[in-house]
């Protein structure tokens, strides 16, 4: 089968976009795999497919498979990615500057900036409340009572001999966020994927390690199902949520990732646990062609 892809970034974190209009395209996980391999594929850490969607509000849905090639829930660099791939290929009308998306996670709502010749610079997703009830995460840690209800706030897990305090928020897909000196210098590749399967994350766990410095909060990731990235948009939510919940930062942060900048608010519009608006690029880098 022939298939004509993009390549695209949001912060370094790369996808294979691929439009399947008319839900023709089934991919398998060797498929997807394959794909993604950086020598024998195209190299990505995922692929997103652009399917239509039954919600008539949707002007598509996006469909995320890992590089490992199981399906996600949601991806926030890919959203971005997803919202370049339908307005710079006109499946978004011209004049339109906001419209909605549909996932696994649910309908996201995305305003964009375009530069002079119409194509998106930047997006900013409305990616909705946390979940931070720990059953819904999900994880079996305790939950402590705090304003915003029971979370798993600062738990103590257990990884070579060596306690870490995580605290755990769902952004429509598990994360694990664990406050350390310096990321940049933690062993992120050894540590993250022993969390990431913990027996207490019954569906796997992404894992970001951070810092925060006033506003500013520098973060690396290993991402379920990928290992490490250079950015995690849900994980740049989570953390950002999980920094205000630890008293570390206010409700307006920005992230710095190995990969780049990405802005996020945790807003108290928007229900009883607000909502995350994430802000951050995406870049084309280039298409091609591809059989499998």
């Amino acid at each position: 089968m022939h298939i004509d892809f993009v390549k695209m970034n949001g912060a370094g974190n790369d996808f294979v976009m691929i439009g399947d209009y008319f839900d023709q395209l089934h991919l398998s996980n060797e498929q997807v795999q394959w794909i993604c391999d950086r020598h024998f594929g195209v190299g990505a850490d995922g692929v997103i497919v652009v399917k239509p969607s039954i919600n008539p509000d949707a002007v598509a849905f996006m469909d995320y498979y890992n590089s490992d090639g199981t399906k996600a829930e949601m991806c926030g660099n890919g959203i971005r990615c997803f919202a370049k791939f339908l307005v710079d290929g006109g499946v978004v009308e011209s004049g339109s500057d906001s419209f909605a998306v549909d996932t696994l996670s649910g309908k996201k709502e995305i305003s964009i900036l375009r530069d002079i010749e119409g194509n998106m610079q930047l997006a900013t997703v409305d990616m909705g409340a946390p979940i931070l009830e720990p059953s819904k995460v999900p994880t079996t840690l305790s939950g402590v009572p705090t304003e915003w209800g029971s979370v798993a706030l600062e738990q103590e897990i257990v990884v070579n001999g060596k306690t870490y305090k995580a605290t755990c928020v769902s952004m429509g897909n598990p994360h694990a966020v664990i406050f350390v000196d310096d990321p940049l210098t933690f062993p992120v590749t050894e540590i993250g994927p022993k969390i990431e399967t913990l027996g207490v994350f019954p569906e796997k766990t992404n894992v970001e390690f951070a810092h925060v410095d006033g506003d500013v909060i520098t973060m690396r990731v290993w991402e379920r199902g990928c290992g490490e990235t250079l950015a995690c948009g849900t994980g740049c939510c989570a953390t950002a949520v999980a920094a205000h919940m630890t008293g570390r930062a206010g409700r307006k942060v920005t992230l710095k990732v190995l990969g780049g900048e990405i802005g996020i608010e945790w807003s108290e519009e928007g229900g009883d646990l607000g909502s995350v608006i994430m802000t951050g690029p995406a870049k084309k880098a280039f298409a091609g062609s591809l059989e499998i």
